[in-house]
């Protein structure tokens, strides 16, 4: 994974902790490392912290969302995801299939909670990201950038992901995600070029915000190979 552009200002670990990672410790001995016993550090903390290190890290000023997607080719796009775990999940999969940034409009839950930055496994440090405003103005701005702006929805009328997939192969593309129960605003269906589901069976209605990130940004690479 690509090195964090985040600035680390000091660590606190256990002793197994620290045995665990001497060599990257050794490796920044301009990050102050405080060791400390289990119990001193949930009681900083407030709650258990089992795998024993937590870090400061300075946080962001925000970006201009149109600077992160400059000479992007896959943007993923979040609209009122609610779920910590699901954004680190979302971010995860990012990660995993080459996404250039994630833009996420006023009401998605910080990227950088610390749920969020463990479910991702880190990828919320990594991939670049930045809030909109201008929900869902923002949507067509993307398509006058050229984006194939997709909709993400299980509606029965859209057609399939792999079909779209195809017909945009040669276009930048942003993957726009919805809300876990409502799914996404009527404004910002309308403000998509494209709408796409992922066919399921009738056992169910829909499937995890995330887990649909992760079909949806295999297939859209599917067809670019």
């Amino acid at each position: 994974m690509t090195e964090s552009a985040f600035v680390t200002r000091s660590v606190m670990l256990t002793d197994v902790a620290r045995e665990g990672m001497a060599d990257l410790i050794a490796s920044r001995p301009d990050v102050p490392a405080y060791v400390v016993p289990q119990a001193v550090m949930d009681r900083v903390a407030g709650f258990h912290i089992h795998r024993g290190c937590l870090a400061i890290g300075e946080y962001p000023r925000p970006r201009p969302w149109e600077d992160i997607v400059t000479d992007a080719r896959a943007v993923l796009v979040l609209e009122r995801i609610a779920n910590a775990d699901n954004v680190g999940g979302i971010f995860r999969c990012a990660a995993a299939f080459a996404v250039d940034a994630v833009l996420l409009d006023a009401d998605t839950t910080d990227p950088l909670y610390r749920k969020a930055i463990r479910t991702s496994m880190g990828a919320t440090l990594v991939v670049p990201f930045a809030r909109t405003e201008r929900w869902p103005a923002a949507l067509s701005e993307l398509r006058a950038r050229g984006f194939a702006v997709v909709a993400m929805t299980p509606a029965p009328s859209a057609p399939a992901l792999h079909a779209t997939a195809t017909a945009i192969a040669d276009r930048p593309v942003a993957l726009v995600l919805g809300h876990e129960g409502d799914g996404l605003s009527g404004p910002a269906l309308v403000a998509c070029e494209f709408h796409a589901r992922i066919p399921v069976t009738s056992s169910v209605d829909s499937l995890n915000v995330a887990a649909a990130a992760a079909i949806a940004l295999y297939d859209l690479r599917r067809s670019r190979t």
